[in-house]
């Protein structure tokens, strides 16, 4: 049996419960009337996977029926869960804990169909706080169908938190040049998301970039004149400078004044009373406009002042505030500045990331969330090995320190191009390790999530993508570098730095493993339920993208004097990935919105016009 998250106590017992046409879901009285979202969840459940279509009643339980309540005696999050030959029976110490019995029903449903096996389970989380961070700005914005099917995949593996990384992608009021060019969430499709993840149990906390990372607002000519940097605006777009730039001049009072005035709109959205300012990575932060302030009070100071100032004003509001920790980690002298009831976001993506981060801010008292990731940044295929490793050294870190949470990020950097399947596994181990403490080992877990995820009954699904996600060997940062660089005008031998990270001379081996590859993963199809094949064009898509690029970076490391290497096409190079991109393009649509997909054609088109110049 495989249970993701795995249960605290599970007991199997001889005999199993035959779910029949007369079986019914049964909804105690002792129930809210939100336990009606999970009824129906696993009536769902039972209808794919069994065939048979449960009747949903509120009373007493009958002999093969499945019952579903609440007891006040258990945790908050607890729960029990026992089948029996004559019935099944589902306890949480509240709704959402009925959810998580529910959850734990649906995954055995999934495995044996209408003969369940006789089971005691009792369960509860290790860490309070189980978060996915999904990146909805740097990139993809998926569509709102798209973002409640994540929060179901959320609630079927127990997570409770879902934050929207937003910098420039809401429609705020009176602030058309923020978003004229993109494709914003709006503030009835924010509240619809959140009334959507409530009723599954999920907490939708506001995330809104309030000191970096304000590419879109410190560029625009209305408020070019708040960013630290001067001239930020009327450049040309750049993926990097978009990452780095634009941090708010902390020494003009009109900075804060705007930014609260966005917080203000956009958190009355939202039921928690939780808010995340970020103000991670502020990079410019006085080497600018506030260089004098800095000067005088140091840049230490001077980030935790104007951080405070916007706790002070959320507390206010009746709002918890949380920010990105990266910076009160490198001004450890200033931890002892941030209020105890504010929650610091500690990340880290390393496989062996340092403890040092989560040590300080333990030391200095600091309320903390430990937040790994995804993995899937400038990727095509999500590097899973990277994202489990990191996930459990952070998990461990959570359990030493103390941390009340994790928080699990899926970050977009150079466009998203990942497609957002292939961050399901990483959102899977966040999950596993935030509920349980501890995972199976990553091959095992891999086969678990390929079975009960993704329908494959060969268990090697996840083996396969993660052998793909091996291969890129002219990474999409580089890429992207690249042409950024070549466009400002770098040096020559500055150009051939990035070159000189990825190997060119291990791409016909790398290209030769894709299509073994290729082949394993058709194979690898034969064992899938039909509903969950849709995984197979999508990393076609991807095994197709890397091997492209592959080849166009050894057909530019190979130029000389302006000339491409013996044997090189660059026009059928060109057309392979104008290929390429209709296909992505396609495939980018089915979930997401327009966002930054012709920002990420850009620079296909770029690489395209170089092969043919270069090949005349």
């Amino acid at each position: 049996m495989i249970l993701l998250p795995a249960p605290k106590q599970i007991e199997e017992h001889e005999g199993s419960l035959k779910l029949n046409l007369g079986t019914m879901i049964v909804i105690d009285a002792s129930c809210p009337a939100g336990a009606m979202v999970y009824a129906r969840m696993l009536k769902e459940e039972i209808r794919e996977w069994v065939g048979l279509d449960p009747a949903i009643v509120r009373g007493a339980a009958r002999k093969g029926d499945i019952l579903l309540k609440t007891d006040a005696s258990l945790a908050d999050q607890a729960y029990s869960l026992e089948i029996t030959e004559n019935g099944a029976e589902l306890c949480g110490g509240s709704n959402t804990a009925v959810g998580y019995a529910v959850a734990t029903l649906r995954q055995i449903v999934r495995q044996y169909a209408g003969l369940l096996p006789c089971v005691k389970i009792d369960d509860e989380p290790m860490l309070k706080a189980r978060g996915f961070y999904h990146d909805a700005t740097r990139g993809r914005i998926q569509t709102l169908g798209n973002l409640k099917k994540m929060a179901d995949m959320m609630a079927f593996y127990k997570l409770n938190q879902l934050q929207l990384n937003v910098e420039h992608t809401y429609l705020f009021r009176g602030m058309s040049e923020l978003w004229r060019d993109d494709t914003p969430l709006t503030a009835e499709e924010i509240m619809e998301l959140d009334d959507y993840c409530y009723e599954r149990g999920i907490e939708l906390v506001p995330s809104l970039a309030t000191f970096g990372h304000l590419h879109k607002l410190l560029s625009s000519r209305t408020y070019e004149h708040l960013c630290e940097l001067p001239d930020s605006a009327g450049r040309p777009f750049s993926f990097e400078d978009r990452m780095a730039l634009h941090t708010v001049n902390v020494s003009d009072p009109d900075s804060i004044k705007l930014i609260k005035e966005m917080i203000t709109e956009y958190m009355a959205l939202f039921r928690t009373n939780k808010f995340n300012i970020c103000a991670d990575e502020t990079f410019a932060l006085g080497k600018g406009r506030s260089k004098a302030l800095a000067d005088e009070k140091g840049v230490g100071t001077l980030y935790v002042d104007y951080i405070c100032e916007l706790f002070d004003f959320l507390k206010k509001a009746g709002k918890e505030p949380m920010f990105w920790g990266d910076i009160i980690c490198r001004h450890p002298e200033q931890a002892d500045r941030i209020p105890k009831d504010v929650i610091c976001l500690n990340w880290g993506y390393s496989p062996t990331q340092r403890e040092y981060e989560t040590q300080v801010l333990a030391e200095a008292g600091v309320l903390q969330y430990v937040c790994p990731g995804a993995c899937g940044w400038n990727t095509w295929v999500n590097i899973l090995s990277n994202s489990y490793y990191n996930v459990k050294i952070m998990t461990g870190y959570a359990k030493k320190y103390g941390a009340v949470g994790m928080l699990n990020t899926d970050w977009g950097d150079f466009g998203h191009v990942n497609h957002p399947a292939f961050s399901i596994p990483g959102m899977i181990y966040g999950a596993v390790f935030a509920w349980s403490g501890e995972a199976p080992e990553f091959e095992e877990i891999n086969k678990q999530i390929s079975e009960l995820e993704f329908a494959d009954r060969s268990g090697e699904l996840l083996a396969c993508l993660k052998e793909i996600s091996d291969q890129m060997k002219f990474s999409w940062r580089n890429v992207v570098m690249l042409k950024e660089h070549t466009q400002k005008g770098f040096p020559r031998e500055k150009l051939e730095e990035l070159f000189h990270e990825d190997d060119m001379g291990k791409v016909p081996a790398a290209n030769e493993k894709l299509g073994q590859m290729e082949e394993w993963l058709r194979v690898i199809s034969r064992s899938m339920d039909s509903s969950r094949r849709g995984i197979v064009a999508i990393t076609l898509s991807a095994i197709d993208a890397m091997r492209t690029f592959n080849d166009v970076g050894v057909f530019l490391s190979c130029m000389k004097d302006g000339k491409a290497g013996e044997g090189q096409n660059g026009f059928a190079l060109a057309e392979r990935l104008e290929n390429c991109l209709y296909h992505y393009k396609k495939q980018w649509l089915e979930n997401s919105r327009q966002s930054d997909l012709e920002k990420v054609a850009e620079v296909f088109y770029w690489y395209a016009d170089l092969l043919r110049e270069s090949s005349k």
